[in-house]
């Protein structure tokens, strides 16, 4: 048992070499906290939205995308970084974020224009996580804002799961 899961974790390095995290996290670094308990299990560099060089990526055989959601969006500076990105090709790319509601339709929605700004560009996509964050914004700071505490040990448990997936996906052969 012991030998299959050092087997794993050595699959799971070699399939994140050359990962980079492009992250904007503003406010309360909630997603940076998503983006550090996915690049632990990747091994992979973390880079500021606003300190990407789109050429530095070019050997890169995986690349995320986070931020915090903005008006049903990602904040507009990670969004600027995608847009500057060259076309590529055998690069794939994945998108997560954090945002003060959750549900499989918001983040559909929410990742949308990422998504799509990846795709033109010619990343596939692994995959897509999100979960609540603490959120102060507008009102919510009088009150003392919502999802205090968030993300929490279980959310981070869940990015580390999404980060596991994403390598296999990596190291499995289609159709595997």
């Amino acid at each position: 048992m012991f030998h299959l899961r050092k087997e794993r974790e050595k699959s799971m390095e070699s399939a994140a070499a050359g990962t980079v995290i492009v992250l904007h996290s503003y406010h309360h670094q909630n997603t940076a906290k998503i983006a550090g308990a996915i690049a632990g299990i990747l091994g992979a560099h973390i880079v500021a939205a606003r300190d990407m060089e789109p050429g530095a990526l070019e050997h890169c055989g995986l690349v995320g995308f986070g931020s915090g959601i903005d008006s049903g969006k990602h904040y507009g500076e990670l969004l600027a970084a995608a847009g500057k990105l060259p076309e590529v090709h055998g690069q794939k790319a994945f998108i997560f974020s954090t945002s003060a509601i959750f549900s499989e339709a918001k983040r559909e929605a929410d990742h949308s224009v990422l998504r799509n700004l990846l795709h033109s560009k010619g990343y596939p996509i692994l995959g897509e996580f999100s979960c609540t964050g603490f959120n102060t914004n507008s009102f919510l700071k009088l009150f003392g804002g919502m999802n205090r505490g968030r993300p929490n040990a279980d959310d981070l448990q869940h990015a580390c799961r999404f980060a596991e997936s994403l390598a296999e996906k990596m190291t499995c052969p289609r159709g595997a």
